[in-house]
């Protein structure tokens, strides 16, 4: 058993998510590294953050994929006095590659989208929006629970399936309606209402949702039957579920090319939020 260069690993990423189908804003691919040394241990997170770095050079990790990206916004410096200047110093410094894979993933056959479908336990999973009639790639994902629910029931199996946040669901329509087709737009999407609408969705589930858009959401939504009904999860919660999904991915590539590699996923919670209050009378 050999040991893949850090290049050979990159180019297997970018072969399941290729950069070209990142958002045009989006900073995707190798931040730091040196494509030719050697991958041992490769740790999935879904931030960059501190922590995780911490993370990844006590376990003497030599890459870290994330699913978001670190230099997102405009950078000038990476000086180690910025937060995000002592990260790329740290990881330099301590032989450790960051790897970031955003909104490639997110449309990717086996990508993000598709792990929060797959979570939910939902059948006949495909894009919200495909990129070409019938394509197995595009925005989102939707599919059918197994049976009808009510609105009320799947937001509580959402809860419960999805990772654990202070924030969990937040809900807006008819908890008694019975729906079954759900559309999934895990990070934050309020942009797809009316393809999810289109297609038939009974629920529309994304991150980070925002009072206007979702308001004027349910008033469209109110000229009809109110569908589809909307509910909000924690971003960090709706992404993370991918991350068991692309580290088997590459436990089980990399060793069918006879490399001896360790991927290991993060434990840490990366969720910003620490505690949610609830307005009184409100459980």
């Amino acid at each position: 058993m050999s040991q893949p260069t850090l290049g050979e690993v990159v180019d297997l990423v970018h072969s399941w998510y290729p950069p070209a189908t990142a958002e045009g804003w989006d900073a995707v691919g190798l931040v730091a590294g040196d494509p030719a040394e050697p991958v041992r241990r490769i740790l999935v997170a879904l931030d960059p953050v501190a922590a995780v770095v911490d993370e990844a050079l006590a376990w003497d990790a030599d890459l870290v994929l994330t699913h978001h990206p670190l230099l997102l916004r405009g950078v000038h410096a990476v000086t180690a006095d910025d937060p995000k200047g002592a990260i790329v110093h740290r990881l330099v410094r301590g032989g450790c590659a960051l790897l970031a894979s955003h909104t490639n993933a997110d449309v990717a056959d086996g990508g993000v989208a598709e792990a929060l479908a797959g979570l939910l336990g939902l059948t006949g999973v495909r894009p919200v929006v495909p990129d070409s009639p019938g394509g197995a790639t595009g925005a989102g994902r939707m599919g059918e629970l197994p049976s009808p629910a009510t609105l009320r029931a799947f937001a509580a199996h959402a809860a419960a399936v999805l990772p654990a946040t202070p924030q969990g669901l937040r809900v807006a329509g008819d908890l008694d309606a019975e729906v079954r087709t759900i559309a999934v737009l895990p990070g934050s999407d309020d942009t797809r209402f009316a393809e999810a609408a289109a297609a038939g969705a009974d629920v529309y589930v994304s991150s980070d949702l925002k009072h206007h858009p979702v308001s004027e959401q349910r008033e469209r939504a109110l000229l009809g039957d109110g569908r589809p009904f909307v509910v909000d999860t924690a971003h960090w919660a709706s992404e993370s579920p991918w991350l068991r999904v692309v580290a088997a991915r590459l436990a089980a590539a990399l060793a069918a090319q006879g490399h001896d590699v360790e991927v290991r996923v993060s434990e840490l919670r990366t969720d910003p939020w620490t505690a949610r209050v609830a307005s009184p009378g409100h459980p």
